[in-house]
């Protein structure tokens, strides 16, 4: 199979559980955007052909931005929608007749910034020849406790064979497309969806830095771990 590929990010959420006036995709971090930092992790792998960020219809803040280094390489796409899997699946829907079925399709977070190029790399590798596809995860290292309705422990779960999963999430165009069509708005990521066909994305290890902003506090972190690769 070929290796070429396509990154589809969808950036149309308001970070609602953030808090705040600024969606997260665009909150200031170094000196840019956290979506920049996102799209460069991308944009340093040189089979990733296209970079295609799916913003909301009214979104009127990327424009705010200079984008001009990525070249045509990158790509805004004003179709997202409620759900993730919905501007996931728009965005696949504006590429349709442009890329070929088998086609690569790497999903990512407009809000992971910290992602490494080496394991975009790894990620790419192990997939090329993958009939599913698969994502980035690493095992849970922590003790897993479940919670009554008093939040009080109900049981300790085993934590053996359990991974975290996390983005880029890699699959065949034409796969994807069927996978977000059938699964509908239901689930929470792409790999969710192509289990629901029956079948088993790959787990390849990726970085515990590879961390999604969630709440204010993570914005620190992740600046942290961005400043001491550049140190």
């Amino acid at each position: 199979m070929s290796t070429a590929c396509v990154a589809v990010i969808p950036a149309a959420g308001s970070g609602s559980r953030f808090g705040g006036d600024t969606p997260k995709q665009y909150l200031e971090l170094r000196g840019q955007p956290l979506i920049a930092h996102s799209i460069a992790a991308l944009a340093a792998e040189p089979r990733i052909e296209r970079i295609v960020v799916v913003t909301s219809a009214d979104d009127d803040r990327w424009e705010r931005y200079d984008w001009t280094r990525h070249g045509t390489r990158l790509r805004r796409l004003r179709c997202g929608g409620a759900t993730r899997a919905q501007s996931v699946r728009n965005g696949l829907a504006a590429l349709a007749g442009e890329v070929a079925p088998q086609l690569l399709v790497l999903v990512h977070d407009a809000a992971r910034p910290c992602l490494l190029p080496a394991s975009v790399a790894s990620l790419i590798d192990e997939l090329a020849d993958d009939p599913v596809g698969g994502l980035l995860a690493v095992p849970v290292v922590d003790t897993l406790k479940r919670a009554d309705a008093g939040q009080r422990i109900l049981a300790t779960e085993p934590r053996e064979g359990l991974w975290q999963a996390q983005t880029p999430q890699a699959f065949r165009f034409a796969l994807l497309c069927r996978a977000l069509d059938e699964a509908g708005a239901a689930v929470t990521d792409e790999a969710g969806a192509v289990e629901r066909l029956g079948l088993s994305p790959r787990l390849v290890r990726g970085d515990a830095s590879n961390l999604k902003v969630t709440l204010p506090a993570d914005i620190a972190l992740v600046s942290a771990i961005l400043a001491s690769r550049e140190d």
